[in-house]
Formats: C-alpha cells, structure tokens, sequence
C-alpha cells in the first residue's frame, strides 16, 4: 500500500503545485476548510490559480489568505459576500469571477467525480448564468446544460481518516468535501485525527481512499466566521 501520510501540511504538497493550476477547496463558509492546508498553498507561492469552491471565505481566513497575496486568479464560486478584498479585485477588474447556482456548482463537481462530462438542469434557465450555454427541451421545459469540473487538485478537511486515505466527515464541516475530494485528478486531505486500518466503520466511511493520494493531521483553529452574541 502506498504511504499516504505525510508529515506537515507543505510536505503533503509537495510535487503538485505549479502556477496555473485548477484547485478545488472543500468548506462552506469557514466550516470545513482545509485551513492548514490554504496556508501552506499560500507560503508555496503557486500563483495564476483558478479556485473551485462555494465561497472565498474571509479577509484574514481560508481562501482570504490567497486573495490577499495574489494568488489566484479566477474563482468559480457560488456565494462570495464575506469577503471585502474579493470584492474589491473583483470591482477592479483585476479577479475574473464564474458565479454558479450553488446546487449545480455541487454538483458539477460531483459529475466531474463520476466521470461525467456534464448534466442538464433547470436551475438558471432564463437568466445570465444560461448566457451562451445549451438549452434542450425535456418534457416541454427548458434545461441548460452544465459541464463536469474536474481539477487539478482538490484540497479537503475531514474529521478521521485511516492509514489507507478512508474519510469520516463532522456534521456539517462535510458540505462540499465528498465531491471537491472526487473532482481531482489528486487529493490531499487535512485530517483532525488518523485511526488505526480497519477502525472505521465500512458503513460510515463518506469519501473511500480510493480517491485520496495524501493525508496529513493538523490541529484546527475553529474560528467563527459572524460573531453573534446576545448582550442579556
């Protein structure tokens, strides 16, 4: 079996960067995100990326910390309204944006997983995310057709995972993860905690490792993404 741990988040990078490159990036907000993961993406100095996930986190956090130096140039996202220095580049003209109903952004990257080359859905027909996209009929409605996404490299944050690359995802911080972590032709994964081969349960196992090449523990910095305090 192929070592897949490795020993700091830059080592698990280690050979597949390089300016250009598509990555995909697990989490919702700041639930989920492979943090260590971005900083060591961030201190490696890859730059021209194209970043696939459901948002850019925020100013000083997650895919923030790339925005702030530069790194990326082109996010396909589907919400993006916690970040102030995206919106700035983004105003600028100086960041190219691909906006996506975030159901079909999930999926996309589902089907690129699955090895399909793309779907038709009826979410954003009649608006500007159809624009010079296919629309067939089906059942006498309209559908556009959306393509797979299949990156480069996906970066994932789960809560376990085993010596053969088996993930166990925490509630809600699972959101994106399962099919960013598909959606690449490689994966690495951040992991709060590796177990024993054969400690997990087969029937709770939510990404196989199969589709993970790294994996690398790291401890969590949970930060809060809105702060909401009741004073009484």
């Amino acid at each position: 079996m192929p070592k897949k741990i490795y020993d700091s988040p830059a080592a698990a990078l280690n050979g597949l960067l390089h300016d250009g490159m598509t990555i995909a990036v697990g989490g919702f907000g700041l639930c989920g995100i492979p943090e260590q993961l971005i900083i060591a993406l961030r201190d490696s100095g890859t730059k021209n990326l194209t970043a696939i996930s459901n948002n850019a986190g925020i100013d000083e956090w997650g895919l923030g910390l790339l925005l702030k130096t530069r790194q990326i140039r082109r996010m396909v996202s589907s919400y993006v309204g916690e970040n102030a220095e995206f919106e700035r580049q983004y105003m600028a003209g100086e960041l190219e944006l691909e906006f996506n109903p975030q159901g079909t952004l999930a999926e996309r990257l589902r089907a690129g997983g699955a090895g399909i080359a793309g779907f038709f859905t009826k979410t954003g027909v009649g608006t500007i995310v159809a624009e010079g996209k296919e629309i067939r009929e089906f059942d006498g409605e309209a559908y556009v057709f959306e393509r797979g996404i299949r990156t480069d490299l996906s970066l994932v944050k789960a809560w376990r995972a085993d010596p053969s690359g088996n993930l166990v995802f925490r509630k809600t911080a699972r959101n994106f993860n399962p099919m960013v972590a598909t959606a690449g032709r490689a994966c690495v994964a951040e992991v709060e905690e590796i177990v024993p081969l054969g400690s997990l349960d087969p029937d709770q196992i939510h990404t196989p490792g199969i589709f993970v090449d790294r994996i690398v523990q790291t401890v969590s910095e949970k930060r809060i993404e809105q702060r909401t305090t009741n004073p009484g």
